[in-house]
């Protein structure tokens, strides 16, 4: 389960930016996840839950941000979101794409932190 390690990493990033803002606790991460990241939500939720059990962010909560997984129609020339994964066409004309826009993300976007 490769969830622990990314929610080990999260806690460490976490807690080195709190220490160099001079924070003494860190209320929240908030996290874009995308469904190609290849990362599982309740897996990272639950991996979450066991890692920072005796860390110095006990009481830290993960909020995730699902990021819909988009295109660009070649046909159209617009940016649409797709109806599935396995399905990667349009949703209004119906003509494939490879050229991803989102979908993909695994980024760390803000730090809740309190003095």
């Amino acid at each position: 389960m490769h969830e622990l390690s990314i929610a080990l990493s999260l806690l460490d990033v976490a807690a080195e930016e709190a220490q160099r803002q001079g924070a003494a606790r860190v209320l929240a991460v908030h996290l874009k996840l995308g469904p190609l990241s290849g990362v599982i939500r309740e897996a990272l939720l639950s991996a979450w839950e066991l890692a920072r059990e005796d860390s110095p962010l006990a009481e830290a909560r993960l909020e995730i941000e699902d990021v819909p997984l988009a295109i660009v129609c070649p046909a159209c020339r617009a940016e649409r979101p797709v109806e599935s994964l396995q399905r990667m066409c349009c949703t209004e004309c119906g003509t494939f794409s490879a050229e991803i826009t989102s979908g993909r993300e695994l980024e760390l976007t803000a730090l809740e932190i309190a003095p």
